[in-house]
């Protein structure tokens, strides 16, 4: 059987930089115990923070957007599966592996639902504009906001695909309820950590501050950023005045670097080498998100590091059992700076709450549990990947439509780009 596996990556993986680094470096292991040969291609430029490919046994080939160079490497490397990092990359290259290696399972890696993301942030900033108070959390998505241009193309790739990894359980609820998309072409796989545990660190007396961490690309972590500048850290000071905030993040830009004041404590620190050790070191995490989708991965280290955190509605979607969340929820400015006040001092609450924490790997997000899961449905699609696609008439359609005015226009940028 072939076990060759291409994923095409909408960047090289940084996972020392944000939880998409790590989850694709989950994907590609998970690939790798499965039996595949796994070569990484990318159209973006080659990053100094990428993880060491060949390194980890992974081929890496640099490739171009519409240019048909692809077609030959493609053909010549004959995967038996293709897995695409976000719907951008389907977009592009989608109808090229369709053409070219017909029989290689399609699969998409959404990271998180970019419409439900999109739609958040949008519903959000009207909410702001109309709202003299503070905005509400857009958890609920309004269909004037989901049904946006971004739905439309993201829906496309997932239906064209044959299987889409969804990460969030609730992002799968809503593609089955909202857009109608088969159970069939969905599978639940959420982060899958392999890492051993850490100790918890140091004790609830030993440690001191709080820590925020992500990317600052990221547009929901830039604006939790200028969230707590604003809103929650004047409110959390007025009660803790010789706490400090340590905030951590890969790419930080100069007007975040600006808002560093030491006098306020609140220390914009950029990237840090070793994210579970600084936030081992703080006593609580602070997670104020108002907008996102997917999982998040700072949560996910916090558990692992016995930090315990505050977080809203949004940081919180997808993550923990009811009634044993390693966290404490909040969705405005005053709950959220109350919530974090009384974390940071009540010693007891702590203490549960990092219990809860460290049991969450093992209980939803263990690789033991997800990668033979991810394995077996490849083994099942390929061996009866004729008659599945058989089942999915849409998909038969949207591929034969989109991908023939997506090579179209490939080709005319290609020609264009020669003359």
């Amino acid at each position: 059987m072939n076990k060759t596996a291409l994923i095409i990556g909408y960047v090289w993986p940084e996972p020392n930089s944000s939880a998409a680094g790590s989850r694709m470096l989950q994907l590609i292991l998970a690939l790798q115990d499965g039996g595949y040969q796994v070569h990484y291609a990318s159209p973006a430029e080659f990053s100094e923070h990428a993880a060491d490919l060949p390194a980890l046994g992974i081929t890496p080939q640099r490739i171009a957007l519409n240019c048909s160079s692809f077609d030959d490497y493609v053909q010549q490397l004959q995967p038996a599966l293709v897995l695409f990092d976000r719907f951008m990359m389907e977009e592009q290259f989608g109808w090229r592996v369709e053409k070219f290696c017909p029989q290689a399972l399609r699969i998409l890696d959404t990271e998180d639902l970019h419409c439900l993301r999109h739609a958040r942030q949008q519903q959000f900033k009207a909410a702001v504009k109309l709202l003299a108070e503070e905005a509400p959390l857009p958890l609920q998505v309004d269909n004037e906001f989901l049904f946006s241009e971004v739905a439309v193309r993201e829906i496309a790739a997932i239906l064209r695909c044959d299987l889409s990894l969804m990460i969030s359980a609730a992002e799968i609820e809503i593609l089955q309820r909202r857009f109608q998309v088969p159970a069939t072409q969905l599978l639940y796989l959420p982060f899958m950590e392999d890492l051993p545990l850490r100790a918890a660190g140091p004790d609830f007396s030993q440690r001191q501050h709080f820590v925020a961490i992500g990317n600052f690309r990221h547009e929901p972590n830039w604006d939790a950023v200028r969230y707590l500048k604003e809103a929650l850290w004047p409110r959390i000071r007025q009660h803790l005045p010789q706490a400090e905030l340590h905030i951590y993040g890969a790419y930080p830009s100069p007007k975040a670097t600006q808002l560093h004041n030491a006098r306020e404590g609140f220390l914009v620190k950029g990237w840090a080498d070793d994210a579970i050790r600084v936030i081992q070191q703080a006593r609580v995490m602070l997670a104020p998100l108002r907008f996102g989708a997917g999982l998040k991965g700072k949560l996910i280290d916090a558990a692992r590091s016995g930090t315990p955190a505050v977080t809203t509605g949004i940081g919180a979607e997808g993550m923990y059992d009811a009634g044993a969340e390693p966290v404490l929820l909040a969705n405005g400015a005053e709950e959220f700076a109350a919530a974090a006040v009384r974390l940071y001092r009540d010693e007891a609450l702590w203490q549960s709450l990092q219990q809860h924490g460290l049991g969450l790997i093992q209980q939803r997000f263990a690789y033991a549990v997800h990668a033979p899961r991810l394995q077996q449905q490849l083994l099942q699609l390929q061996a009866s990947i004729a008659e599945h696609r058989r089942q999915h008439f849409y998909s038969q359609m949207l591929r034969h439509h989109s991908l023939k005015s997506t090579q179209y226009m490939a080709q005319w940028i290609e020609a264009k780009t020669r003359r």
